[in-house]
C-alpha cells in the first residue's frame, strides 16, 4: 500500500484517508500495522464494489445513519468491519466477499 504523508488529506479530524488504495495521512500520524490493515480491508472492500459503488455505498450509508443514534462514521458497516478486523494480520486470507454486509444489521 502507498502512504503518502502531507498537511491536507485528510481533514484534521482524521488521522488517514484510503483513497483508491492509497492512504493519505496527515504530517505527525503515526502509521501502525493496525492502521495499514484497516485500510486494507477497506480496499479489498473497494475492489468488490468496483470502487466507485464502495464511496456511493460509503456515502449513502454515512447520511442513512446521520440522524441515528450514535456517531454516523462508526456504524457505517464497512468501518465496523475494518475496526473489528485490523488487529488481525491474517483477516484478508480468509475474510468471505462482502463480509462488511452482516454488519448492516446491527448498528453499535
Amino acid at each position: 500500500m502507498r502512504i503518502i504523508h502531507n498537511r491536507f488529506i485528510p481533514f484534521k479530524k482524521y488521522d488517514a484517508i484510503n483513497l483508491f488504495g492509497i492512504l493519505f495521512c496527515r504530517k505527525g500520524v503515526t502509521v501502525t500495522t493496525d492502521l495499514i490493515q484497516h485500510e486494507r480491508i477497506h480496499t479489498r472492500q473497494m475492489w468488490e464494489l468496483l470502487v466507485v459503488g464502495f464511496y456511493l455505498w460509503y456515502i449513502a450509508e454515512w447520511l442513512i445513519r446521520l440522524p441515528m443514534k450514535g456517531r454516523a462514521y462508526s456504524n457505517i458497516s464497512m468501518e465496523r468491519e475494518a475496526y473489528d478486523h485490523m488487529d488481525d494480520p491474517n483477516y484478508l486470507l480468509h475474510r468471505k466477499p462482502y463480509a462488511w454486509v452482516k454488519y448492516l444489521r446491527n448498528s453499535k
